[in-house]
């Protein structure tokens, strides 16, 4: 299934006043993430900086807490539908909070040099354990290489479209 047919059927399935915007459903093979916009909190001219973010946090708590029965409730539909576990984010102004989500084993085999990486990270305190310091690893390469992985995954997303509209085998 496409990702607009499913972030369609979120749309038409969650309440209409829960998001400020259009949702944004992202994921793999293992989870779909539902990123609901919500409107900022009206303060007064004069307020800080950090009462902004203080009053976004508050509305984003407030969001997950009130709507936890029900998120649960689409969640379940929507994991046998689609056959993939839902998480929840909620967006609020610049603010993004991700829910309880799934973290998945990847196995990997590693020579000595790429588990000495590993070691040292775990040795100097960075990770506390060989899978952490794997996963910070992954995360360090996300954030210094997005647009390269954005560009990857454009690609990608074209050579999927190509073989769907090919010849049936």
């Amino acid at each position: 299934m496409k990702k607009e047919e499913v972030a369609a059927w979120f749309t038409g399935r969650l309440p209409q006043d829960w998001a400020a915007g259009p949702i944004d459903v992202t994921g793999d093979r293992d989870e779909l993430i539902v990123t609901i916009p919500l409107s900022e909190p009206v303060l007064g001219d004069d307020s800080t900086d950090d009462a902004r973010a203080t009053a976004r946090q508050a509305r984003i708590s407030g969001f997950r807490e009130d709507t936890r029965e029900k998120r649960m409730r689409i969640a379940n539909e929507a994991e046998h539908r689609f056959g993939r576990k839902v998480s929840w984010a909620a967006l609020c102004g610049d603010d993004e909070v991700l829910f309880t989500h799934l973290a998945a084993p990847a196995m990997t085999r590693l020579r000595l040099n790429e588990r000495k990486v590993l070691d040292t990270l775990v040795e100097a305190g960075v990770a506390r354990s060989r899978a952490d310091a794997l996963a910070w690893c992954v995360r360090l390469v996300g954030q210094h290489e997005s647009d390269w992985l954005a560009e990857l995954r454009d690609a990608l997303g074209k050579v999927r479209e190509v073989r769907q509209d090919g010849p049936a085998a």
